[in-house]
């Protein structure tokens, strides 16, 4: 188990809800909880609107006492929750390299090199100076390593969309954040607010008709969730 602090963004596993408390499995660091007051602002009618087991979330941790982790998703801003899936994203691609290159003794290639650095940190700085890989494994091993990390660095295609979506309700804002959480989740993604129930959303990746695929699945889930809450949603040509 890694040790997690006060203020540290976790992936979580809802688990069950019992009451007004969420149970979710912390990814690496056992169970924690969430109340109710701490899901989403607002008065909450139903829980399962929010979460259901099964559904992974990003929280903010907000005390680790006692070997009692508890936790928020409401206090998750958007661009903290994409930056933090990003990371992992990136944790997971490096991990899958160094699994590819090193068989079975990856792990402790991982452990030693965690003793020095962040992941994230170690391949940033491997860019400037490749030699401390020779640190932690062989010579052929490296040139392997640097090989596959040099053939990743194919530039990202990107596609953009403008949309409008506004909702009228005393809590529109709400409605409209869970509608872009839910339709954009799990995707390579960027939504900015350009102003006035404008928005913009961004994708990025290797192969422009996936990306188009993507795009148009994520711009037909907005517009299901936005008739269903009584939302104006209109797709700019």
């Amino acid at each position: 188990m890694e040790e997690i602090e006060e203020g540290q963004l976790v992936l979580c596993t809802v688990t069950k809800i019992v009451g007004t408390t969420v149970f979710v499995e912390i990814e690496n660091n056992g169970e924690g909880t969430i109340t109710t007051s701490e899901i989403a602002p607002g008065r909450i009618r139903n829980l399962r609107d929010y979460v259901i087991p099964g559904k992974k979330i990003v929280c903010l941790v907000l005390s680790n006492k006692n070997n009692k982790i508890h936790l928020s998703l409401r206090r998750v801003k958007l661009n903290e929750k994409k930056e933090f899936l990003n990371k992992l994203e990136k944790e997971k691609g490096y991990k899958a390299i160094l699994k590819t290159v090193l068989g079975e003794k990856h792990e402790n290639v991982l452990k030693e090199i965690t003793k020095d650095y962040s992941l994230l940190d170690f391949f940033e700085k491997l860019e400037e100076n490749k030699e401390i890989l020779e640190k932690y494994v062989n010579k052929q091993e490296a040139e392997r390593i640097l090989k596959i990390l040099e053939s990743k660095k194919e530039k990202l295609k990107e596609i953009k969309k403008f949309f409008k979506l506004s909702n009228k309700s005393s809590d529109g804002i709400k409605i409209i954040k869970n509608i872009l959480m839910n339709a954009c989740k799990g995707n390579f993604y960027e939504v900015s607010y350009i102003a006035a129930g404008r928005y913009m959303i961004t994708l990025k990746g290797k192969d422009f008709k996936e990306l188009n695929t993507e795009l148009n699945n994520i711009l037909n889930k907005i517009e299901k969730n936005s008739k269903e809450n009584n939302c104006e949603f209109y797709i700019e040509k």
